[in-house]
């Protein structure tokens, strides 16, 4: 089976999966409960619509029943943070509110768009490093935009939890992909003044 099912799969019972957190620890007038479950919710849908619309080949390849519960199994961490606001009752205050929806909209925004130009250079223009847009000054903007989704829903939790699987994932996954795909664009020309003007990750930082 190809990864993008078991992935796909687990976004689309993430609605569900807070849904229950929040029946089962009786959560209904918790507003940050129902951020949290507006904000990861619908990321678990878009993600939906972007793996039908413009999906990433990366995902394409086939794996082991073993591999994709392996790839549940670490995704799951990322319920970590409605359990501890469902169980724990947490109320975030209004402005943690407001700057997690900010977080978010611009994660949405950078990683959306950055993946759908990724999709339609290659489609359209194959063969050819793709160092324009908004790929001009982050060579990995999708995944600072996912940083910043993550993050999003993370901080609700007011906890540290939450905040080290993001870590767990920027060393053990994101980070590994990031240096395999610069040691790929290697090979095409002007590479390396792409990377002297451009930042590996995080916009005019690193």
């Amino acid at each position: 089976m190809k990864q993008k099912y078991f992935i796909d799969s687990h976004k689309a019972v993430t609605f569900l999966v807070i849904l229950g957190l929040m029946a089962w620890f009786k959560q209904w007038d918790n507003p940050t409960a129902w951020v949290y479950l507006a904000l990861h919710g619908t990321y678990g849908i878009l993600w939906l619509l972007k793996s039908r619309v413009f999906p990433d080949k990366q995902w394409e390849e086939d794996k082991g029943l073993f591999y994709g519960l392996y790839i549940w199994a670490g995704l799951s961490l990322y319920w970590i943070a409605p359990f501890i606001i469902a169980s724990q009752n947490v109320q975030a205050p209004a402005w943690l509110l407001g700057l997690s929806v900010s977080l978010y909209t611009f994660g949405i925004f950078l990683h959306y768009t950055a993946d759908m130009q990724k999709y339609v250079q290659l489609k359209y223009n194959p063969g050819q490093l793709i160092n324009d847009g908004l790929m001009a000054r982050t060579r990995n903007t999708n995944y600072f935009g996912e940083l910043l989704i993550y993050l999003g829903f993370s901080i609700l939790a007011l906890h540290w939890i939450p905040l080290a699987v993001i870590a767990l994932y920027l060393v053990v996954i994101w980070f590994p992909n990031m240096y395999k795909k610069d040691k790929s664009l290697s090979r095409y020309p002007g590479f390396e003044e792409y990377r002297r003007k451009s930042k590996l990750f995080i916009p005019f930082l690193f």
